[in-house]
C-alpha cells in the first residue's frame, strides 16, 4: 500500500477574491476536500496545508484588539490557524469520504516543527502572508508598521516574514501511528508551528512561517511516503511564466530542476519552494516521486496523465 503526501495550496482554503469569512472558506475546503478524498483510495494519505491568508488576518485581529484584550504573539496565530483549517478540513473530508465510501477519518494534529534560530531565513524575510495591497497601500502600511512587504507574483504586494529550513517534526510518531492506524492526518499545518529546541529540549516558539512544501516534503521523508503530490493553482511547472514563450513540463529530471533554479525561473515564495522541495523529496531516496499541479488534476496526476512529475 503506497503512502501519499498532498500539500493544499491557498488556493484549496479560500478563494483569492472571495470573501475571508468562515462560511466562504469552509465551502472552498469542501470542495477541496470532495478533490482530494478519492485519494485515500490509492493507501495512506496524509494532508499538509497552508495557512499565509489567514494566520495573516489572525494577526490583523489581535493587533487591532489590543485596547480590549493583549495581542498573542506570532508562533500562537499560527497555532490558531492550524486548529481553524485542520477543524474545517476535518468536517470537509469527513463529509467527502463518507459519501465516497471509504471508511476513514480524518484527524488534526497540531504540529511543532523545529528550526534553527541561526537560519539566514530570519536575516531576509520571504514569506507572504495575509492579504493583498496595492503599491501604494503597502507602503504606506510599511512605513506605519515596520512591516517588510514585497510585490508578489503580480497579484499585488503582501506582508513576508522570515521562513526557515525546517529540521525536525516535534509529534512525527503521533503521526505515524495515525496514519498507521487507519486515519488521513491533517498535520504540519501551515508548514508547523515553527519552535527553537535549546541544548535541554524545551521548545520555544518563534516567529516566522515555515514554507509549507518544504515541510511537506520533511513529512513525507518521515513517514517514507511514495509520492509527494503539491497542489497548486497550475496544472504544471513553467519555465520563462508568463512570457510568450512560456513552456509548461509534463517532466523534469533533477539535474533539469537543479539548471533551472539556477537560471532564475521560479519565484521565491510561490514556485521556487515547491520545486526545492520536489527535488530534495526525490533526492532523499529510491523510488522516491514527487508531483506539483493543480488542486482539479490531482487525481489524474497521481497516474501519470496530468502534472509536472519530478524524475531522478
Amino acid at each position: 500500500m503506497q503512502t501519499i503526501v498532498v500539500a493544499l495550496g491557498g488556493n484549496a482554503l479560500q478563494e483569492a477574491k472571495g470573501p475571508a469569512t468562515a462560511e466562504a472558506q469552509l465551502a472552498v475546503v469542501k470542495k477541496t476536500a470532495a478533490l482530494i478524498a478519492p485519494l485515500a483510495r490509492e493507501g495512506r494519505l496524509l494532508v499538509v496545508h497552508g495557512n499565509g491568508p489567514q494566520v495573516g488576518r489572525i494577526v490583523l485581529q489581535n493587533e487591532h484588539s489590543t485596547d480590549i484584550t493583549p495581542a498573542m504573539p506570532f508562533d500562537v496565530c499560527g497555532a490558531m490557524s492550524q486548529g481553524l483549517i485542520g477543524y474545517h478540513l476535518q468536517q470537509g473530508l469527513g463529509e467527502a469520504l463518507r459519501e465516497a465510501g471509504i471508511d476513514k477519518a480524518a484527524v488534526t494534529v497540531l504540529t511543532q516543527v523545529v528550526v534553527d534560530g541561526a537560519d539566514p531565513g530570519f536575516q531576509n524575510p520571504t514569506k507572504p502572508i495575509g492579504p493583498f495591497y496595492d503599491e501604494a497601500e503597502a507602503q504606506r502600511i510599511a512605513g506605519e508598521k515596520g512591516w517588510t512587504l514585497k510585490e508578489d507574483a503580480g497579484r499585488g504586494w503582501r506582508r513576508v516574514v522570515a521562513s526557515p529550513d525546517p529540521k525536525r517534526i516535534v509529534e512525527i510518531n503521533a503521526i505515524r501511528a495515525l496514519t498507521d492506524a487507519g486515519f488521513v492526518p491533517v498535520c504540519v499545518g501551515g508548514g508547523g508551528i515553527p519552535v527553537t529546541e535549546a541544548a535541554d529540549g524545551t521548545l520555544s516558539g518563534t516567529a516566522a512561517v515555515i514554507d509549507k512544501d518544504l515541510a511537506a516534503e520533511k513529512l513525507a521523508e518521515d513517514v517514507n511516503a511514495d509520492t509527494l503530490l503539491i497542489l497548486t493553482a497550475v496544472e504544471r511547472i513553467s519555465i520563462r511564466y508568463g512570457k510568450p514563450d512560456q513552456q509548461d513540463l509534463a517532466r523534469m529530471t533533477v539535474a533539469q530542476a537543479e539548471q533551472y533554479i539556477k537560471e532564475g525561473h521560479f519565484a521565491p515564495g510561490s514556485m521556487l519552494p515547491k520545486v526545492q522541495a520536489a527535488l530534495r523529496f526525490v533526492k532523499s531516496g529510491p523510488g522516491r516521486r514527487a508531483i506539483v499541479t493543480s488542486l482539479e488534476k490531482a487525481a489524474e496526476a497521481l497516474h501519470g496523465r496530468a502534472g509536472t512529475e519530478l524524475t531522478a
